[in-house]
């Protein structure tokens, strides 16, 4: 099984996105599925609360709170391990620093131009690749 962290930006486009066959909502699916195991720690957790709960997302309740409890429930906690690459937006360094916390793990964004050019570093579209060669090994 690949585990991977979900960048927030992930979710939000899985959950308002009116096309099941996104990238985006068959990623969270490969979550719900257990292809991903999703890989969090607290600061992740508050960051996916906070922004889920935006108004302008429209994002019910009761979903919000079965995504947190997926993840917490099916989710392998991961602790930072400091880096020392650049960010632009400090907000997402979390999100690298648990995600290169295990060995073959990955950073699953829709912004990589957030994050360093490392190969742990996918969008969904790729990840869905990834998984499709892990299936077909």
């Amino acid at each position: 099984m690949i585990q991977a962290v979900i960048d927030t930006n992930v979710l939000v486009s899985a959950f308002i996105t009116k096309k099941l066959d996104s990238s985006t909502a068959m990623v969270w699916g490969a979550v719900l599925n257990g292809d991903i195991i999703p890989m969090y720690n607290e600061e992740i957790i508050d960051e996916y609360t906070d922004v889920l709960h935006r108004k302008k997302f429209n994002i019910p309740e009761q979903l919000i709170k079965d995504v947190i409890n997926h993840i917490m429930t099916n989710g392998v906690r991961g602790e930072r391990v400091l880096s020392d690459d650049f960010f632009p937006d400090p907000k997402d360094v979390v999100f690298y620093e648990v995600a290169i916390s295990k060995d073959d793990a990955y950073l699953v964004t829709g912004n990589t131009k957030h994050f360093p050019k490392k190969p742990i570093v996918v969008t969904p579209a790729e990840m869905l690749e990834i998984l499709k060669a892990e299936k077909n090994k």
